[in-house]
């Protein structure tokens, strides 16, 4: 008994590989919790109920309204500048009533009012440069041609996004890398076990055969 006992003993190398695997497969289970809590879940929500449609611009008009945005100049410098605020109002193919449309979810978060949030620059003129340019896209670009948005008619039934944050690509990543983490893991343990398993019948054969 004693000598089964220390014939499965595994050795520093052995042990190490052990290790390796078992915090391979903690990594991967944590990292999994982690970014279905705080990732995933809310990607999934946000897609829920949601769905393509082809769009078409009815109106594209600039608010009297303005809104702070906020610079930065450097690694101590930052401060604040106004944007006016660019709607743009689109009719689509699922609905006959006009949606907002944004950029993505990320901005319809910051600012539900208005389509557009330039890059902060430090100068009003030049926000209020790159939201009428914006404006002319719009206008003249776009016009009346049809493109393709995102809506969700649980979570935003009035507004229409042009591309989406969580997109089918990261929430595969978002899944993908920790199974393959846990997965990796999972095989460096049943190797380890195996080969140790493989040495102990062998030995045993051997002193058999002796």
């Amino acid at each position: 008994m004693a000598r089964t006992r220390a014939a499965y003993e595994y050795t520093e190398a052995e042990d190490k590989s052990m290790r390796l695997g078992f915090l391979l497969i903690a990594a991967g289970l944590l990292s999994l919790l982690g970014l279905g809590c705080c990732w995933l879940r809310p990607a999934l929500q946000e897609r829920g109920g949601g769905g393509s449609a082809n769009c078409t611009v009815l109106a594209v008009r600039q608010l009297g309204e303005r809104f702070a945005c906020t610079f930065s100049c450097g690694a101590a410098c930052r401060g604040t500048a106004r944007y006016p605020c660019l709607q743009v109002l689109v009719r689509t193919s699922r609905s006959s009533a006009p949606a907002l449309l944004h950029e993505d979810e990320r901005q319809l978060r910051t600012n539900p009012k208005c389509s557009y949030i330039p890059p902060c620059a430090r100068d009003d003129q030049e926000n209020s440069e790159n939201v009428t340019y914006k404006q002319k896209y719009w206008k003249e670009k776009v016009g009346s041609q049809p493109f393709t948005c995102y809506f969700n008619q649980h979570l935003r039934p009035d507004d229409v996004m042009l591309k989406r944050t969580h997109d089918e690509t990261v929430l595969l990543h978002c899944f993908l890398w920790p199974v393959v983490t846990f997965l990796v893991g999972v095989l460096i343990v049943v190797l380890t076990i195996c080969a140790k398993s493989l040495a102990v019948k062998a030995e045993a054969i051997k002193k058999r055969k002796h």
